[in-house]
Formats: structure tokens, sequence, C-alpha cells
């Protein structure tokens, strides 16, 4: 299976699962544009192992404009702890 097939079967997973909450309001990734970005991100990372500190630096890393680009905020501020832990197991279950 090629490298853009297997990012394209963990992008899948992650839009399944991982959402951003902002009042309440679940906006799941896939719906928001970013589960293909994020795993294009997470994928080279996980032939040495993922951790949550890993996960936390590319949530922060990312940041999501605005209001029509007004501001940035870091994804991880956006997604809830319990879709980062989420996320990470997601990770860790593709990376075996």
């Amino acid at each position: 299976m090629s490298n853009s097939e297997r990012i394209e079967q963990l992008a899948a997973a992650i839009a399944e699962d991982v959402y951003i909450d902002i009042a309440k309001w679940h906006l799941y990734l896939n719906d928001a544009r970013l589960h293909r970005p994020l795993a294009e991100k997470f994928y080279p990372m996980l032939a040495n192992g993922i951790t949550s500190a890993d996960v936390s630096k590319v949530l922060t890393e990312t940041a999501i404009a605005i209001g029509g680009g007004k501001r940035e905020i870091p994804l991880s501020d956006l997604i809830p702890n319990a879709c980062q832990n989420r996320l990470l197991s997601i990770l860790e279950e593709f990376e075996q």
C-alpha cells in the first residue's frame, strides 16, 4: 500500500472521531477540511512512535483562522482534551 493510501486511511480515521468544540457545537475535522492536513503531519511521525507531547505540539502549531482571518487560534485550543486523547489513540492504533 502506498504512503498516500495510508495517509488517506489515517485521515478517514481522524475524521470520524475528532472534532472542534465551539460553544458545545461539534465541528468534525472532515467538515472543517482539517483531517487530511493533520494526517499528512502525523503520518511521518508514526515511524518513531507517537506521544501525547507530539500530538500537542502539532495541534498547537496548527493555526486556524477565525472571523474571516481576523484572528488565528491554535487547533489545540479548539479540540477538547477527550478528543485529543482519542486522536492519540487513533495514531497509536494506526502505527501498529
